[in-house]
C-alpha cells in the first residue's frame, strides 16, 4: 500500500514539474499583453513592467498608471505571488522526494542483503567489475556490489549494491561479509585491494577471496594478506593474445566452453559431497561418459593435488572436485548425482 502511494505521488509530482514553467510563461504573457492593451505601452516596456511587478523589486514604473492599470497590477501581483509560492512548494517537494527515494532504496538494499547467505561481494564496478558481475549473474550467483562512485553503478533494481569505500569494515559488514561465500576485489590500485583483502580475511576466516594485482610485485603480498587467488589482468591478457596467435582454435574452444553466452556446452567444476553415491566408484562404473556424454578433464583431490585426464579406473573420493566438459543439461544431472 505504501509503495503504491509513493509511485502515485512521484507520478503527480513529475507532471507538476513540467506544468510550472508553462504557468510562469502564461502569467508573463498575460501581464505583458495586459499592459500593452490597458496602458498602451510598447512591448519592451510592458514586459519590463510585468517582470518588476511579479518580482516585487520596487523599481520605478515606466509611466504613471491609470486606475484600470493599478487594478490590473494588483491582480497581477496576487496571481504572480500564488504562482511563485506554488513553484517553491513543488521545488521543496522535489528535494524531499529525492531524500525519500534514497531512504526507500537504502532500506530495500539492507533487507535484500540481510536475506542473503553464501553470496559473493564484488568490490569495484569499473570495466572489469561489470564483466565479473555479468558472468556471475548469468550463472545465477547472488552478488552484492560495493562501489565508491554512484554514477558507475548499473540502473538495475535487481542488482544489490552499496555506495561506499570497500576498504571500510562497516561497508563490508553492510554487504554481509560474515555470511558471504566469496569476495572479489578489483579496485584500481594494489594498495586498495590489499587493504580489502586484509579486512575481509579478518572479518570472515572461511571467505574465498580473489584479488586483482596491477603490479606483479603485489601478487605475493596479496596472497600473504589472505587472498586465495590473485589475478593479474595484464599478464593474462598478454598470454591470451599470444595464445590467440599460436593456438587460435584452442582459444576459441575455451572461450566457447567457459563463457555464459554459450549454453550448449560448458566447462564446470562439480564438488563431490560426503553423501554422494559416486564415492568409492570408478569413472567407468558411474558411466559419466557413456550415459551422460560428459568428459572428466581433471580431478582435484581434497588435499589439493590435481589429477589430469583421469582414466576409466580412477576412483571418485569424498571431497573431490571434478573438472568436467559437457552439455549444460547433463552437467546438471551429474551435479545432482554428486550431491545425493
Amino acid at each position: 500500500m505504501l509503495s503504491v502511494f509513493y509511485i502515485t505521488f512521484m507520478s503527480l509530482l513529475h507532471k507538476k514539474i513540467f506544468f510550472i514553467p508553462l504557468l510562469l510563461f502564461i502569467i508573463l504573457l498575460a501581464g505583458t499583453i495586459g499592459y500593452i492593451i490597458i496602458e498602451e505601452m510598447t512591448l519592451i516596456d510592458a514586459l519590463y513592467m510585468t517582470v518588476i511587478t511579479l518580482a516585487t523589486v520596487g523599481f520605478r514604473e515606466v509611466k504613471d498608471l491609470s486606475e484600470a492599470g493599478k487594478i490590473f497590477t494588483i491582480v497581477l501581483i496576487l496571481s504572480g505571488f500564488g504562482v511563485f509560492t506554488y513553484a517553491l512548494t513543488i521545488g521543496a517537494r522535489i528535494i524531499i522526494e529525492g531524500e525519500i527515494k534514497e531512504v526507500f532504496k537504502k532500506r530495500k538494499m539492507r533487507k535484500k542483503v540481510e536475506a542473503l547467505s553464501g553470496h559473493y561481494i564484488v568490490c569495484g564496478y569499473g570495466r572489469m567489475g561489470s564483466i565479473i558481475v555479468k558472468e556471475l549473474l548469468a550463472n545465477k550467483m547472488p552478488i552484492v556490489i560495493i562501489e565508491k562512485n554512484a554514477l558507475n553503478l548499473p540502473d538495475n533494481d535487481n542488482i544489490t549494491y552499496f555506495v561506499g569505500d570497500a576498504t571500510n569494515d562497516e561497508i563490508l559488514k553492510s554487504a554481509g561479509i560474515e555470511r558471504a561465500k566469496g569476495l572479489i576485489t578489483v579496485l584500481p590500485s594494489d594498495a586498495e585491494n590489499l587493504y580489502v583483502v586484509l579486512s575481509a580475511r579478518e572479518l570472515n576466516k572461511d571467505l574465498f577471496i580473489v584479488a586483482r594485482a596491477v603490479e606483479k610485485e603485489a601478487e605475493p603480498k596479496l596472497k600473504r594478506a589472505g587472498a586465495n587467488r590473485v589475478v593479474s589482468p595484464y599478464f593474462i591478457g598478454g598470454l591470451r593474445i599470444a595464445h590467440t596467435v599460436l593456438r587460435p582454435n584452442v582459444v576459441d574452444f575455451l572461450e566457447f566452453a567457459t563463457s555464459s553466452e554459450y549454453v550448449e556446452i560448458q566447462i564446470e567444476e562439480i564438488d563431490i559431497s560426503p553423501k554422494s553415491s559416486l564415492i568409492g566408484k570408478s569413472i567407468s562404473q558411474i558411466g559419466i561418459g557413456k550415459d551422460l556424454g560428459i568428459i572428466i578433464i581433471g580431478i582435484r583431490r581434497a588435499d589439493g593435488r590435481m589429477k589430469f585426464n583421469p582414466n576409466s579406473q580412477t576412483i571418485i573420493k569424498e571431497g573431490d572436485t571434478l573438472i568436467v566438459l559437457g552439455q549444460t543439461d547433463n552437467l546438471l544431472k551429474l551435479e545432482k548425482l554428486a550431491k545425493e
